[in-house]
C-alpha cells in the first residue's frame, strides 16, 4: 500500500489561500483519494471564512492534553490545531489538504518529512488590492502584511509554487491538478 501524501498550504495573508482551497474542495469532493483536512481553531465560525471547527480555549486544552491533535500551533492570538486522524487518511493511501502556517511549517515537516509545503504566491498589488477590499486591516497594516510576504524565505524541501495573480479557476485548477496526480491504483480503498 502507498501512503498519501501531505500538502501542507501556505500563504500570505490575502493571498487567496481560502478561496483556493474551497475551489479544490468543491471540485474534488467525490475523490476519495483527496482528503480536505479542518483546522481547529479558537476562533468563532464566521459566514465567508474558513470552514473550520470552532474551539474553546478550554476545549482546545483537553484535545491537546489527550494527544488528539497531529499538528498544533498559535498564531495571532489564535490557536489552531490539525487532527489526529490525517495519519489514517495517509496511511490509507489518501492525499491529505491543510491549511497550515508559514512560521510552523518547518515543524511540520519534522514531523512529516514527505509532505509537500504549497506556497500561494501574489503580487504586491493585487494583495494591497485583496486586503484594501476585505476592510479589516488599517492602510499602515496593509503595509506591513505586504512586507512580511515579501520576507517570507522559500522553504527547504518539496515545495510546489501556486500564482495566484488571475482569476481564481486559473490557480484553482493549478491546485487540482497537483492534489489529484496521485496515482490510485495502489490505494486501500481502490
Amino acid at each position: 500500500m502507498v501512503e498519501g501524501t501531505l500538502f501542507y498550504v501556505v500563504g500570505a495573508s490575502g493571498s487567496g489561500k481560502d478561496s483556493l482551497l474551497r475551489y479544490g474542495r468543491e471540485r474534488l469532493a467525490g475523490d476519495p483519494g483527496v482528503v480536505f483536512a479542518h483546522r481547529y481553531i479558537t476562533r468563532p465560525v464566521e459566514l465567508h471564512g474558513e470552514n473550520h471547527v470552532a474551539l474553546t480555549e478550554a476545549e482546545f486544552d483537553a484535545r491537546l492534553k489527550a494527544g488528539l491533535f497531529a499538528l498544533h500551533w498559535d498564531s495571532h492570538g489564535l490557536r489552531y490545531g490539525i487532527g489526529r486522524e490525517i495519519n489514517f487518511w495517509l496511511a490509507r493511501g489518501c492525499n491529505v489538504v491543510m491549511n497550515g502556517s508559514r512560521e510552523y511549517l518547518p515543524e511540520a515537516r519534522r514531523r512529516y518529512p514527505g509532505l509537500t509545503a504549497v506556497l500561494v504566491t501574489v503580487s504586491p498589488e493585487v494583495l494591497a488590492a485583496r486586503l484594501r477590499a476585505r476592510g479589516r486591516e488599517t492602510e499602515d497594516q496593509i503595509v506591513r502584511r505586504i512586507e512580511r510576504a515579501g520576507q517570507f524565505m522559500r522553504p527547504e524541501g518539496r515545495l510546489e509554487i501556486i500564482e495566484n495573480d488571475a482569476e481564481l479557476h486559473v490557480a484553482g485548477e493549478r491546485l487540482v491538478q497537483l492534489l489529484s496526480v496521485a496515482d490510485t491504483s495502489k490505494r486501500a480503498f481502490a
